[in-house]
């Protein structure tokens, strides 16, 4: 399975970005979008200048808004908002080939039927490939050439590690596994995390406040992993602890972000700055999917009260610090 052509549906950064790693890597790479005008300034400057000024396109990138050309795609990277990840497989899938892998490169469940996106495009594509790409990355390191590392999955060993070679190039490392859930979860569940750290941070409560708080939500997110099968190897890799220790502890993630400016006070709806913090749909999914599984988790519930207007920020911290103590490591709760 050569991969050498790849179509990367959505042109926002991440999008941009993983179009310019799979050319670097050597492969022609098709970057799909939906306005035509966006495509035809794209083409023209050679740069997306909205959402990655600066960064030169690869020449082997093909911006278009043409459904046309994916059909001549070996695979393609999925690369819009969690929340469209089903309209826009929809929208694809006549044009896809039924042999292309589909590669997830969102992190986050679909809110309205409480759905992981891998089985939202394998309802979408019956019997089609799916394999989820995720870890610690920040689209304008990936596209400026800076060193990256990530992971992908796919239930099928030979496809993971096919796609993984075909998108590692001089600076874009990819590691592979059939751990399909446990990269998709660490993903989702790490968004939520990050904002509560954003929270803390917000409100002026301390670098020791941010690192209990870390630790105690990898735990938590590790035991909801588990519940839903993931393996506890792929939770301390790149797509689980990688991604916690890059998103909960920098300022450019838009989660950790969102998170800071509530903690400042600021309603969910001027906090959020215009800009998609995808933890913010997780929340309350993330917090009902593990109820159904008997397993707690009081920092991702604490973040769904605040940005559902049920707690204040401050009755959030009160109510975490006023929990039960247990010890640690523990096995159920928190």
């Amino acid at each position: 399975m050569p991969f050498d052509r790849i179509a990367v549906l959505g042109a926002g950064a991440w999008g941009t970005a993983l179009a310019n790693a799979a050319a670097l890597a050597g492969r022609e790479a098709i970057l799909w979008m939906r306005d035509a005008a966006a495509a035809e300034g794209i083409r023209a400057a050679r740069e997306n200048a909205r959402y990655l000024p600066g960064v030169r396109l690869h020449e082997r990138v093909s911006p278009t808004a043409d459904l046309a050309p994916l059909a001549r795609a070996k695979a393609a990277l999925l690369v819009t908002p969690a929340q469209t990840t089903r309209a826009v497989a929809e929208h694809v899938r006549a044009a896809l080939p039924p042999e292309a892998p589909l590669v997830l490169c969102a992190k986050g469940i679909e809110q309205k039927t409480r759905s992981f996106l891998s089985d939202v495009v394998a309802a979408v594509r019956p019997g089609a490939p799916v394999a989820v790409l995720s870890g610690p990355s920040f689209a304008d390191d990936v596209a400026r050439g800076l060193p990256t590392a990530v992971t992908l999955a796919s239930g099928d060993v030979s496809t993971a590690a096919a796609l993984a070679a075909a998108l590692s190039g001089p600076t874009f490392r990819v590691y592979h596994t059939a751990d399909v859930r446990g990269v998709e979860i660490g993903g989702a569940a790490k968004n939520v995390l990050a904002i509560a750290c954003g929270v803390v941070v917000g409100r002026g409560l301390g670098e020791s406040a941010k690192a209990a708080l870390t630790a105690r939500g990898f735990a938590e997110l590790s035991r909801f992993a588990r519940a839903y099968g993931a393996m506890p190897e792929t939770l301390m890799g790149l797509s689980g602890l990688g991604d916690v220790v890059l998103t909960c502890g920098s300022p450019h993630s838009r989660n950790f972000a969102f998170g800071a400016r509530l903690g400042r006070g600021l309603p969910v709806a001027e906090a959020a700055g215009g800009k998609l913090a995808e933890g913010a749909f997780t929340a309350s999914v993330l917090v009902e999917l593990a109820q159904q599984k008997g397993v707690e988790t009081p920092i991702a519930a604490a973040v769904d009260a605040v940005i559902a207007g049920r707690w204040t920020v401050d009755q959030a911290i009160e109510a975490l610090m006023s929990r039960p103590l247990k010890a640690e490591p523990e096995t159920r709760g928190v």
